[in-house]
C-alpha cells in the first residue's frame, strides 16, 4: 500500500513538472499591449485579455485548449461594453446581450453554436419594442409589441 502511494505521488509530481505554464504578453509595434494571458504547453488557457491599438480593452474571458469558454465581455473602441455572453467549447451559446454606444441594451438573443436559436428581444431606450424567434439562424416569427408576444409564447421560454 505504501509503495502504491509513493508511486502515485511520483507520477503526479512528474506530470506537473512536464506542464509548462507561463504568462504571455504580446505587444503592438509601438509598445502598447495587444494581449495577455496564460499558456499551458503553448496553448491558451484560463483568463485572457485583448486590447485595441489605443490600449483600451477589446475583449476578455477564459480559454480552454485555445477555445473560448465561460463568460466573455467585448468592448467598443471607446471602452464601453459592446456585448457579453457565454461560450461553450469555443462557440457562442445561451443568452447574449448587445449594447448600443450609449451603454444601453440594444438587444439580447439566445444562441446555439454561434447562431441565433430561440428568441431575440429588441430594445429602444431600455424598453422592449420587438421580439423575434429564430431556428438555426433563420427568423421564423416576429412580434412588434409585447402583448402579441405574450399571447403566443410563455414567458418561461425566455429563461
Amino acid at each position: 500500500m505504501r509503495i502504491i502511494l509513493i508511486l502515485l505521488v511520483l507520477i503526479t509530481t512528474t506530470l506537473n513538472l512536464s506542464e509548462k505554464k507561463s504568462y504571455q504578453k504580446i505587444y503592438y509595434k509601438d509598445g502598447i499591449i495587444k494581449s495577455e494571458g496564460w499558456l499551458i504547453n503553448g496553448i491558451k488557457e484560463n483568463y485572457w485579455k485583448f486590447y485595441y491599438p489605443n490600449g483600451v480593452t477589446q475583449k476578455e474571458g477564459h480559454f480552454h485548449q485555445n477555445k473560448p469558454i465561460n463568460y466573455w465581455y467585448f468592448y467598443y473602441l471607446n471602452g464601453n461594453l459592446e456585448s457579453e455572453g457565454h461560450y461553450i467549447n469555443g462557440k457562442k451559446n445561451n443568452w447574449w446581450l448587445f449594447y448600443d454606444t450609449m451603454k444601453k441594451i440594444n438587444h439580447k438573443c439566445q444562441l446555439v453554436n454561434n447562431q441565433k436559436n430561440g428568441y431575440c428581444l429588441i430594445y429602444k431606450n431600455e424598453k422592449l419594442i420587438a421580439a423575434s424567434k429564430y431556428i438555426s439562424g433563420n427568423k421564423i416569427k416576429e412580434w412588434t409589441n409585447f402583448a402579441s408576444f405574450k399571447k403566443e409564447n410563455k414567458l418561461s421560454d425566455l429563461k
